[in-house]
């Protein structure tokens, strides 16, 4: 029974490859300021039921990202910190009344076209001005495609952040869409209890993952820094298109 709630009726087998999962994206956020998130939902994507994919990913990324606020607290930029989580509020709760509304598809497209975009141009002025219209945007996103890091992380790499300072302020901003998302799944319905045993693995091997992806980050120089960033924000972004597409044409009827 123990085993049960531990794995949470997956198997051992496929609880050790999410472990592990969770551990090297924790690393890889840590270390390069985004991607961990998206590989972690990636694997869950392939090895859980379809209805527990984004709250199981939202409530091991609570953890995940409260643990790394945690060890870099000392470099957040708060100065943005409290209208990005009003926005967030709004976000998610419009996000909750259209959860099964609108077509995930293409918002995964629409948001890779749009990091792309802030990637290629100077980005729009109300985003690099407003933290409250990006936590908006965002969660109400997450509501629907799971993983909305790259656009936070794009709209934080408008602000001029030393790398730290990058990695902290992401952190924190991902704590509170995650967990508005947890809170909103929960009472939407959706059944934690289940997965609470394999939820608090996932959160204690990504922590470990955070504490050796601190390591890289202070080893890495702000240029290089930088140019990692950038090319996991665009095979994102690639990704997030790909999917979107998948997702469009297997739901388009045969003619």
């Amino acid at each position: 029974m123990t085993a049960d709630l531990l794995h949470a009726g997956l198997g051992w087998p496929i609880a050790f490859v999410l472990v592990v999962a969770s551990f090297l994206g924790s690393l890889i956020t840590a270390g390069f300021g985004i991607g961990g998130g998206a590989v972690m939902l990636a694997v869950l994507a392939t090895l859980l039921p379809p209805a527990a994919i984004v709250p199981v990913h939202g409530l091991v990324q609570v953890g995940s990202n409260a643990g790394r606020s945690f060890l870099f607290r000392k470099d957040l930029y708060t100065k943005v910190m409290w209208p990005f989580l009003l926005g967030s509020a709004i976000g998610v709760t419009l996000g909750g009344a259209f959860v099964v509304q609108l077509d995930a598809g293409m918002l995964q497209i629409g948001l890779g076209l749009f990091i792309l975009w802030t990637l290629a141009f100077k980005p729009p002025a109300l985003m690099r001005r407003s933290s409250a219209i990006t936590g908006w945007f965002s969660s109400f996103l997450t509501m629907f495609v799971g993983g909305t890091g790259p656009f936070v992380a794009a709209y934080i790499k408008t602000l001029g952040l030393t790398r730290v300072q990058h990695v902290a302020t992401h952190a924190v901003f991902m704590t509170i869409q995650h967990l508005l998302k947890t809170v909103a799944f929960g009472l939407l319905g959706f059944a934690f209890s289940k997965w609470a045993g394999l939820i608090t693995l996932l959160i204690l091997s990504g922590f470990l993952g955070t504490i050796a992806g601190r390591h890289i980050l202070f080893r890495i120089n702000e240029a290089r820094f930088k140019l990692v960033l950038n090319t996991i924000l665009t095979l994102l972004a690639l990704r997030l298109i790909y999917a979107g597409a998948i997702s469009l044409w297997y739901a388009t009827p045969v003619q």
